[in-house]
This record gives structure tokens, C-alpha cells and sequence, in this order.
């Protein structure tokens, strides 16, 4: 924990008999505050410590969104029984009994910091890792499910849409299947000799590619119209 303090010299002649030096004065701070700490540190919780009075809420709220342990929001959520202020002016008013003796006021002390040693700082990030890797897994095995859900629905759809589609074609085709016939019957009907005239040389042409030949005999059905004409 690291505090911090301002003081004046309140009795010089006694300062300069007790202490003498500002390192020396310094030095006797250092002794009285560091003791006056640790009788706070484990006189009182350590969410007593972090917090003040009139602590918004909101902010336990969203520590639970960011995942934590929802004995560790309740922890930081419950009312406080002192909190960091009373805390420190209790320090000070500690403190303050120690110092005349050498000629010092002391004027205020205020915590700056509160951290764990390095050993336990270690495994403090290791179980928030630890925590974090275990929410990310849970968004992506949610997210995962989520997606293969909409897959699911969106192949369920593209067969749908893919069936209508296709009998809406087989629809249509029939329809201009039926409609052709219906006109190749009908022009049969009204002249069926030029019908046939005019379904040979539709084939004849179709016979017709480059390098090649094709070989008819007389008696040949696409002959037989030239055979017909008057000479």
C-alpha cells in the first residue's frame, strides 16, 4: 500500500533537538504512517479500503456484466461499515498523536495505491485470465450454436425457394410445350403438304456443315418435292 502525507514543522527548537535533519524527519514519517497503515490494513477489509462513501452502484453493476464471479459483485456491491475515507482520517488522527514529540504537525495522509505483493499479483492475473478465457469460450460456443441455427434455416429456405422455383419452370415449361404443339397441330391442319415441305428443308438446311458431305440416293424423301415439279 502506498500512502502519501504532508506535514510542517510545528516547534522548530524541538525539531532541530529531536530530528535535526529533513532525512531524519522523514525517516521517524516513514515509521509512524507504515504502522498506522498496517494497523488499517488488518484491522479492515480490503473493499473497506478501495471504496468511499457513496459509490455509485452502477459500477457493481458493470463489473457483473464484464463476467465476474457473482460472489465477488456481491462482495463489491454490499454496503460499507467504514470505507476509505473514515479509514484514512482515522490513520491520520493515529498518526498525529506520534508526531509532536519531534516538533512535526502532521497536516493529512491519503492512500494512493493499493496492490497485492508480486506472488499474489501473479495469481490474481492468472485467475482473471483463467476467468476470461472461460467467458470467451461460452460467447463462442453460444456464438457457434447461433450460427448453425441460421445455417440451418437458411439451407431449410434455399431448398424451399430452389423446389418452387423448380416447379415453377416445370410450370411454365409445360405450358409452352402444350402451346407449341397446339401451334405446330393447328398449322399442320390448315396446309399439311406445305408442312411437310417446309419441315424437309428445315432438316436439309440442319444437314448442312462445313466439310461435309451428304450422299442421297433418288428414291431419297427429300427428293421426292423436286421430283413433283412440272417439267
Amino acid at each position: 500500500m502506498d500512502t502519501t502525507a504532508r506535514w510542517r514543522i510545528s516547534d522548530p527548537l524541538l525539531y532541530l533537538t529531536r530530528v535535526t535533519t529533513k532525512t531524519t524527519a522523514l525517516s521517524r514519517l516513514d515509521g509512524i504512517i507504515d504502522s498506522v497503515v498496517r494497523d488499517a490494513v488488518s484491522e479492515n477489509d480490503l473493499v473497506e479500503l478501495v471504496r468511499s462513501e457513496g459509490w455509485a452502484g452502477a459500477v457493481g453493476e458493470k463489473i457483473s456484466d464484464a463476467g465476474y464471479a457473482q460472489k465477488e459483485v456481491e462482495e463489491v456491491s454490499r454496503p460499507l461499515v467504514v470505507g476509505r475515507e473514515k479509514i484514512t482520517r482515522a490513520m491520520l488522527l493515529s498518526a498525529s498523536k506520534l508526531t509532536p514529540e519531534f516538533g512535526i504537525e502532521l497536516v493529512d495522509v491519503r492512500i494512493k495505491r493499493i496492490n497485492y505483493v508480486d506472488s499474489v499479483l501473479k495469481k490474481v492475473f492468472e485467475r482473471m485470465i483463467s476467468e476470461r478465457k472461460r467467458i470467451a469460450a461460452q460467447y463462442r460456443s453460444e456464438g457457434e450454436g447461433e450460427a448453425a441455427r441460421i445455417n440451418g434455416e437458411m439451407q431449410k429456405e434455399l431448398k424451399r425457394i430452389s423446389s418452387e422455383a423448380f416447379r415453377t419452370a416445370q410450370e411454365i415449361r409445360g405450358r409452352a410445350d402444350a402451346k407449341a404443339t397446339k401451334i405446330y397441330g393447328d398449322a399442320y391442319n390448315q396446309d399439311a403438304e406445305f408442312y411437310s415441305f417446309s419441315r424437309t428443308l428445315e432438316i436439309i438446311r440442319k444437314q448442312e456443315k462445313e466439310n461435309t458431305r451428304m450422299i442421297l440416293t433418288t428414291d431419297s424423301d427429300f427428293y421426292k418435292y423436286l421430283k413433283g415439279i412440272p417439267r
